[in-house]
């Protein structure tokens, strides 16, 4: 009876978090129109669209590129800032070095739909202008699913529902939620990325490491995601190592383990060898080479974000960029706040990488420490009957059975039994600190606010807060911050001023 009112009430939940999901991004949108209205953009170079440099014949029935009505000027006129990339790459591929930079899943989407969903509408509006539609379709559909993922990874992490539930609202009011609802890829490696772990903490490993996959198509830093892969990898392995004693079950792990990084980070690595052929290959010439083609590595992502972007450490560290330092300041205090939180109160755990855990946090329904899932049927059986015959034969005294009760007891009412501070959210600390320090030292530090949008504990430290009476002063900071950046980015963004 409580597990069905349970399950009645993540129900409810998830059914209301879709509406303010749909309501969020309908805001956006409708403040987006507005200010697009009201002001006159800053840059209007992005309506320009010259001809695909690699041109091919068009047959004279083929549907108009562009149509000149009022509807499709004004599709074309909001595609501002990396919108512009994604949409040249839907419509000739990648012709420039630069837009190697834009990984193809949101492209492949935009395309897909253009060519399928949308396709009747093309002789209306044009294509150009159907495309721009299928990108904010994409972009605002898949930001909806990854708030579901959110908040069903938040109810396996947390353990609980109202906490989870804010901070999957929190998500759908994020302060970078303009580039949500905007041709970016931000809401498609939300929803890979959060639906990977969801699936990962399910058990469905091999399903975890497509969408891990995916998201690394989608953003470069997905190749990231191969972390909670390691870190279940690295504690399944010393269990069966050295707790189990079993070294070929411990190979095993460490064997499948390593596989399931190298399918994830397989896409991106396809993508830069695909860049290497069209950009790199067939020149006889060491002259005409690239520079990044003559590398030992020829890594083409990070040549095009240093040569074109600047992109590298310490090179943002200028005075002038002290405006954008202080744009990325909340965002940046959020994450550092919620590590140090978290190591302050956990400090043993997180100095040992999780391996202080109490066995009943290992034994968590998260699944990112037991190696129960990949003993064999027989084992798991063989070692239930053990552990029962043990219990059978064992005689305790009375005391030592209050005291075992009692310890128990204690575990399960401890603050860090579950929570933001309990054992399986450490993965995702480790995963928000390193996306942190590198959007600090070394890429434009005002990426921040929706680089690191799409990390949960952000949002469950968030939740954590609000929830607290000590800190309920700053649940309205949080909630200000939101409205703020909502209004600014959609006010900015839209017409072609600096954003993030």
């Amino acid at each position: 009876m409580p597990r069905a009112m349970e399950s009645s009430s993540k129900s409810r939940k998830e059914s209301i978090l879709i509406k303010y999901a749909v309501v969020s991004r309908l805001l956006v949108l409708f403040l987006t129109v507005l200010w697009r209205s009201f002001l006159q953009p800053y840059d209007t170079s992005a309506a320009l669209n010259p001809p695909c440099l690699h041109h091919r014949d068009v047959p004279e029935d083929s549907p108009p590129l562009l149509v000149a009505n009022s509807v499709s000027k004004t599709l074309e006129n909001s595609v501002v800032w990396d919108s512009v990339y994604f949409l040249r790459i839907t419509q000739c591929g990648y012709e420039y070095e630069q837009t190697y930079a834009f990984l193809p899943l949101l492209p492949f989407f935009i395309s897909l739909l253009s060519r399928t969903v949308f396709a009747p509408l093309v002789p209306l509006i044009g294509l150009r202008a159907v495309m721009v539609l299928s990108g904010y379709v994409v972009t605002n559909v898949t930001f909806v699913f990854a708030a579901i993922y959110l908040f069903r990874v938040s109810v396996i992490i947390l353990k609980d529902t109202e906490a989870s539930f804010r901070a999957s609202v929190i998500f759908c009011f994020n302060p970078a939620s303009i580039f949500y609802s905007s041709i970016y890829s931000e809401s498609l490696y939300a929803l890979f990325s959060i639906g990977g772990v969801y699936h990962l903490l399910s058990g469905a490993s091999n399903v975890a490491v497509l969408w891990f996959a995916l998201s690394g198509c989608a953003r470069s830093n997905g190749i990231l995601n191969a972390g909670y892969i390691c870190f279940q990898t690295m504690h399944r392995a010393y269990e069966a190592f050295y707790l189990k004693r079993r070294f070929c079950l411990s190979v095993q792990v460490l064997v499948t383990g390593f596989i399931r990084c190298v399918c994830i980070c397989l896409p991106f690595v396809a993508f830069q060898a695909y860049g290497y052929y069209n950009i790199c290959h067939g020149h006889k010439l060491d002259d005409e080479l690239r520079p990044w083609c003559k590398a030992k590595v020829p890594l083409l992502y990070n040549f095009i974000q240093s040569h074109y972007w600047g992109v590298g450490f310490l090179r943002y560290f200028q005075f002038i960029q002290l405006p954008n330092f202080l744009l990325a300041s909340p965002i940046l205090s959020l994450a550092v706040c919620s590590i140090v939180s978290y190591m302050k109160t956990r400090p043993e755990l997180f100095t040992s990488l999780g391996f202080q855990a109490t066995e009943k946090e290992k034994r968590s329904s998260a699944r990112l420490y037991s190696l129960k899932e990949v003993l064999e049927p027989d084992v798991i059986t063989s070692s239930n009957e053990v552990g029962s015959r043990d219990i059978r034969q064992r005689k305790p005294s009375r005391k030592k059975d209050v005291t075992i009760t009692t310890n128990t007891a204690a575990e399960s009412n401890s603050p860090e039994a579950s929570g933001y501070f309990s054992a399986d959210v450490l993965p995702f600390v480790v995963h928000l600190g390193l996306m942190a320090a590198t959007a600090f030292f070394i890429m434009h530090v005002q990426v921040a606010t929706r680089f690191l949008s799409a990390s949960p504990p952000l949002y469950w430290f968030a939740s954590h807060l609000i929830a607290s009476p000590k800190h309920s002063k700053w649940g309205y900071l949080m909630w200000s911050y939101c409205a703020a950046y909502i209004l600014l980015g959609s006010l900015l963004f839209s017409n072609f001023y600096p954003f993030t």
